[in-house]
C-alpha cells in the first residue's frame, strides 16, 4: 500500500514546499490583482494599485473570495503583528507566500475529489492522484490566486456531487441539492464562466435523476430545491458587493455596528451591484476583449490546451474521433439504449461522459476572442480521470514526467521570474536601518516587465516618498523621454532613482544616454515579449539575456 501512495506523498510535499520557497515565476498579472493587492491596500493600509473590476465605476469582481482568501491571510498576520506575537511578520515573502499558502492547502481539494470519485469513472485513485499531483498545472497554477483556480477547486466539488454513489453500488438519491445549488452561484460570481464548466455536471445529474426515479416530475422537484439555497447565496454575494462598492471598502461590510437596519437597507436601495452581470456586459463586448487581446477561435484547442496539458490532451482529442466515429455506426440504436440499461449514462459509458466534461467547456470558452491558457486549469480533473481509465496514459509515463518538469521550471521559475525577486530586493533595500534613518526619496521605473504589484513592497500609504513608475512595453523614444524627465527633477541629495527592465532591452537604455552607477542583475528572468535571441544564448553574455536589471543613477551622472 505504501508503494502507491508514497509517490503522491512526495509530490505533494513538493507542492507545499515549493510555495514556501517560494516560486518566483509571474504567470499572469490577474494572480495579484484580483486578490492580493486589493486586500493588501484595504486590510493592510499599503500602497495598491486597484485595477479597474474593483472600482465603484466598473465593479466586475465580486468582494468575497478575496477577502475569504487573501483577505483572511491578511488579517491574521496583521494581528500578529498588532499582537506583538510577529512584530516583523509584514514583509514581501509574508505578502506573497501567505495568500498563495491558503491557496495550496485549498488545491489538495483536487486530489480528495480524485480519490473520491475516481472508481465511478473507472479510474484507479492513486494513479489518478499521481498523474494530478506531478503536473505542472497542480504544482504552479493551482499554488497561486487566480480566479481560475477557485474556479477549478469549486468545479470538483461539483463533480464529487454529481457524482456520489451508495457503497452497494446503486446511484445515490440526489440529497446534494442544496449544496450543488450553492457551488453553482457561487462559482457563477466568482467567475460567470463557470456555468460553462457547470453545464455538463449539472446536465449528467439531471439524467441521474430521469433514469433512477423515472419521473420528470421528480427531477423538476430537485431542481426546485436548489433555489432556495441559490437564492440566498446569491443575495449574500450581491449585499456583500453592494456594500462593498458603494461605500468605503472592506469598512462598510463591517459597520452593521454604526449604521441601523435602514440606513443599510437605503445603501442597499441606492445601487444594486451584481458583478457576475457587469462582467458578462463588459466581456460580450468584442471592443472590450480586443484590448485585453485578441485570439484565433482555436487557440485553446491547438495551443493552450496542449501547453497546459501536453500528450494527455492529444490523448482526448483523439480518443474523441474515434468514440464519435463509433457512436455514428450506432446511432440507430441510441433510442433502444435510453429505452433499456441505465449503463449508457453511468458506469460502462462514464468515458464518453468525461470527454464531454472535458470539451464542453472547452468549446464554450472558444467562443470567445480573448482565450489565455488559465482559463483552462479548471478541466485538469476531467482529463486527469479519463486518462488513468484503462491506463491510458500509462505507456505515455516518461513523456508526462518530461513535459511536466519543462512546464514547471518555464511556468514556475523562468516566465517573468526576476520581478518578484527584485520586488523582494527593493523592500529589503527601502527597509533597511541605513535606509529607515533617512527620508529619502525613492523612483522606481518598471519597463517591460508584467505590472509589479506595489503591495510586495511593503510601502504604507501615507509613505508618499517613494514612486512607482510603470512603463509597461514602451516605445524607446517614450521610455528615454521619461528617464530624461525624472533624471531632470533628480535633484535632492538624498534621491534614489532605480530603472529596472529585462536584459533583453538592455541597450535601450544607454541609447537614453543615461549612465548608471550600480547595475544588479536578477536572473533568471524570461520575458515572452521580449524574447532573446538564440544566437546571445550561446554568447558569454547569456545570462544577462536571461536575467532583469536594476540600474540605479548615480546622483552625480545627469543625462547627457
Amino acid at each position: 500500500m505504501a508503494a502507491r501512495w508514497a509517490p503522491w506523498a512526495l509530490l505533494a510535499a513538493l507542492r507545499v514546499g515549493w510555495c514556501l520557497l517560494p516560486q518566483a515565476g509571474y504567470l499572469h498579472p490577474d494572480e495579484f490583482f484580483q486578490a492580493p493587492e486589493v486586500m493588501a491596500g484595504d486590510i493592510l493600509n499599503l500602497q495598491v494599485y486597484y485595477p479597474w473590476e474593483f472600482l465603484s465605476s466598473s465593479p466586475c469582481r465580486t468582494v468575497v473570495f478575496p477577502l475569504m482568501t487573501s483577505g483572511v491571510t491578511y488579517w491574521v498576520i496583521k494581528c500578529l503583528q498588532q499582537l506583538d506575537v510577529w512584530s516583523s511578520c509584514i514583509n514581501s515573502y509574508t505578502l506573497l507566500v501567505s495568500p498563495r499558502l491558503l491557496f495550496t492547502i485549498f488545491s489538495f481539494i483536487l486530489d480528495y475529489s480524485v480519490y473520491r470519485i475516481a472508481p465511478f469513472w473507472e479510474a484507479d485513485p492513486w494513479k489518478a492522484l499521481v498523474l494530478l499531483a506531478g503536473s505542472h498545472v497542480t504544482l504552479v497554477f493551482y499554488t497561486r490566486t487566480f480566479t481560475n483556480t477557485l474556479e477549478g477547486l469549486l468545479f470538483a466539488l461539483l463533480m464529487v456531487l454529481v457524482s456520489s454513489r451508495r457503497s452497494d453500488g446503486n446511484l445515490a438519491k440526489p440529497t446534494s441539492s442544496h449544496l450543488i445549488g450553492i457551488t453553482t452561484v457561487a462559482g457563477f460570481f466568482n467567475r460567470p464562466t463557470f456555468l460553462a464548466f457547470a453545464l455538463m455536471p449539472l446536465l449528467y445529474w439531471v439524467s441521474l435523476n430521469i433514469h433512477s426515479q423515472n419521473s420528470i416530475k421528480t427531477v423538476i422537484n430537485h431542481f426546485l430545491k436548489l433555489v432556495p439555497c441559490a437564492c440566498f447565496t446569491a443575495i449574500s454575494f450581491i449585499t456583500a458587493d453592494t456594500l462593498y462598492f458603494t461605500s468605503t471598502g472592506l469598512d462598510s461590510l463591517f459597520s452593521v455596528k454604526k449604521n441601523s437596519l435602514f440606513d443599510i437597507i437605503a445603501q442597499l436601495n441606492q445601487k444594486i451591484i451584481v458583478t457576475p452581470l457587469n462582467f458578462l456586459h463588459y466581456n460580450l463586448n468584442p471592443h472590450n476583449l480586443a484590448q485585453h487581446g485578441s485570439h484565433p477561435r482555436v487557440t485553446h484547442f491547438m495551443v493552450n490546451g496542449i501547453m497546459l496539458f501536453g500528450i494527455l490532451h492529444i490523448l482526448a482529442i483523439s480518443a474523441s474521433f474515434k468514440m464519435l466515429k463509433k457512436y455514428i455506426y450506432i446511432l440507430p440504436q441510441i433510442k433502444s439504449y435510453y429505452q433499456g440499461s441505465s449503463r449508457i449514462l453511468t458506469h460502462s459509458e462514464g468515458n464518453p461522459i468525461l470527454l464531454l466534461f472535458y470539451f464542453v467547456p472547452l468549446a464554450f470558452l472558444s467562443l470567445f476572442s480573448h482565450q489565455e491558457p488559465r482559463f483552462l486549469i479548471p478541466l485538469i480533473l476531467p482529463l486527469v480521470l479519463f486518462s488513468t481509465s484503462q491506463n491510458r496514459a500509462m505507456k505515455w509515463k516518461p513523456v508526462i514526467i518530461i513535459f511536466n518538469v519543462l512546464g514547471a521550471l518555464l511556468f514556475g521559475c523562468l516566465h517573468q521570474g526576476g520581478l518578484i525577486p527584485c520586488l523582494f530586493h527593493l523592500e529589503q533595500l527601502m527597509h533597511s536601518p541605513e535606509s529607515s534613518n533617512h527620508s529619502g526619496r525613492y523612483i522606481l521605473l518598471f519597463a517591460h516587465t508584467y505590472m509589479p504589484p506595489r503591495s510586495l513592497l511593503n510601502i504604507k500609504k501615507r509613505d508618499t516618498h517613494i514612486e512607482v513608475i510603470d512603463m509597461a512595453g514602451s516605445e524607446e523614444e517614450t521610455l528615454c523621454q521619461t528617464v530624461g524627465q525624472q533624471t531632470n527633477n533628480f535633484t535632492c541629495n538624498d534621491c534614489h532613482f532605480f530603472v529596472i527592465i529585462p536584459g533583453t532591452v538592455r541597450a535601450t537604455i544607454a541609447k537614453c544616454g543615461v549612465s548608471f552607477k550600480n547595475e544588479t542583475l536578477i536572473f533568471p528572468h524570461l520575458s515572452m515579449e521580449d524574447p532573446p535571441q538564440i544566437s546571445f544564448l550561446f554568447s558569454e553574455n547569456w545570462r544577462s539575456q536571461l536575467g532583469l536589471y536594476i540600474l540605479q543613477l548615480g546622483k552625480d551622472q545627469r543625462s547627457l
